[in-house]
């Protein structure tokens, strides 16, 4: 299979580059990443790269193998699993390798080569941080935001934090720990409509694909609201509820030099919020899936010009509020009478990584996936000359004594 060589921890290219999908991982939205991968694996332009699926199971276990790029083997797990070979990374000579795992006893372990990694998870372990820690360590170059903006775009509290230093409208919150709440109930629902009136939005902080989110008209749902997030999570958020509710969203791409803005969407509410099963139920049929990509919406969304540019310019800023990088998509919430505006999120690995509406401005699939990779390496270029260590003799000054460690 084709890989790149590396000579002087330079890495040259010899034939394609050698690309890993990281999917799946310990979140509740571990199905829906499964079929944002596939979607992404079937739509590299095979000419520039070796594309292939690395599965991570939940319980974090890695996987490789021919059968993990159906979506169809994904029915019988353990049997998929069997069949494919457990892995572990390694570095070695400025190469990242995955290995056999547990290693052969004789002959190589080597499985193959990896140039860049492309983490298509969403939610905890895969897109807040964790899974991008992960890669740093192995010193890979891989797709999206780093590290921290990836922990803050998953926490809805920081990210509101930010986006308002920042400058931009966002809802008001209060954050809600299961400890203070199964302590008292009652005080904190006493606390939360002290500050806010009815309706109220309940949601996990750290989640994704509207799991868990509620919108609640009374007290009796919004203990009940609160508990379905504390079924997920150990953090909710409270939120005024936007009137006249029209939910839109605009994917951006590009790094903290420059940005630019997809097509607006509107999804169409099946509920008083968009919900996992608006998102993802009519995305899988005789062994198709189609994610994000086949929810109901309007798309362009039924907005006037300058709102359109409103939300556009927004979403390019929200996304350098947090220094993000690839392609992200940001959601806004905006009164369809009043015409206020909100930025509600952002995704740092949207479902579908919202191909579709990059597409809808003329961008192909395969572009966007080309796009991202380039702006991975172009990190990694960036970074290439900071240094990360420096040398010192701090180390000669101490000498072992009686008492331990003395400082000469």
């Amino acid at each position: 299979m084709p890989i790149r060589l590396y000579q002087n921890k330079n890495r040259v290219m010899n034939m394609t580059i050698s690309v890993g999908v990281f999917f799946g991982g310990g979140s509740v939205e571990h199905e829906v990443s499964i079929i944002s991968a596939l979607q992404a694996l079937h739509n590299f332009d095979r000419t520039k790269y070796d594309a292939f699926p690395i599965y991570v199971s939940k319980d974090w276990k890695m996987y490789l193998g021919d059968l993990l790029s159906k979506i169809t083997s994904y029915r019988d797990m353990p049997s998929l699993l069997k069949k494919s070979v457990r892995v572990t990374a390694v570095m070695e000579n400025a190469r990242v390798l995955l290995t056999r795992y547990p290693m052969k006893k004789f002959g190589s372990s080597v499985v193959r080569a990896l140039d860049v990694a492309f983490p298509i998870g969403h939610g905890t372990t895969m897109e807040d941080g964790v899974l991008q820690g992960y890669l740093r360590s192995l010193s890979v170059p891989f797709v999206g935001c780093d590290v921290t903006a990836s922990a803050v775009g998953m926490d809805k509290y920081i990210t509101k934090v930010l986006l308002r230093d920042a400058g931009l409208p966002v809802l008001d919150c209060r954050k809600i720990p299961a400890s203070a709440f199964f302590r008292d109930k009652t005080q904190v629902i006493d606390d939360i409509l002290g500050v806010f009136k009815f309706p109220v939005v309940v949601k996990p902080l750290n989640l994704g694909s509207s799991v868990g989110i509620s919108w609640v008209n009374d007290a009796s749902e919004l203990k009940e609201g609160l508990e379905e997030v504390f079924y997920y999570t150990n953090t909710a958020l409270a939120e005024p509820a936007v009137q006249n509710l029209r939910e839109i969203n605009c994917a951006v791409l590009g790094d903290s030099e420059s940005v630019e803005a997809s097509e607006c969407e509107e999804p169409l509410l099946g509920h008083a919020v968009l919900g996992y099963d608006d998102k993802y139920s009519g995305g899988v049929k005789d062994g198709g899936a189609k994610g994000m990509a086949s929810a109901k919406r309007k798309l362009p969304a039924d907005i006037t010009p300058s709102q359109r540019d409103k939300i556009r310019s927004l979403a390019g800023r929200a996304f350098q509020a947090l220094d993000c990088r690839g392609a992200a998509r940001v959601d806004f919430l905006m009164d369809g009478v009043s015409g206020e505006i909100y930025v509600n999120e952002l995704n740092t690995i949207p479902g579908s990584l919202s191909f579709y509406l990059w597409e809808a401005v003329g961008m192909p699939y395969k572009e966007l996936l080309d796009r991202m990779i380039e702006l991975a390496l172009k990190r990694e270029r960036d970074e290439a000359g900071v240094t990360r260590s420096f040398d010192t003799n701090i180390l000669s000054n101490f000498s072992e004594g009686a008492k331990g460690l003395k400082h000469s």
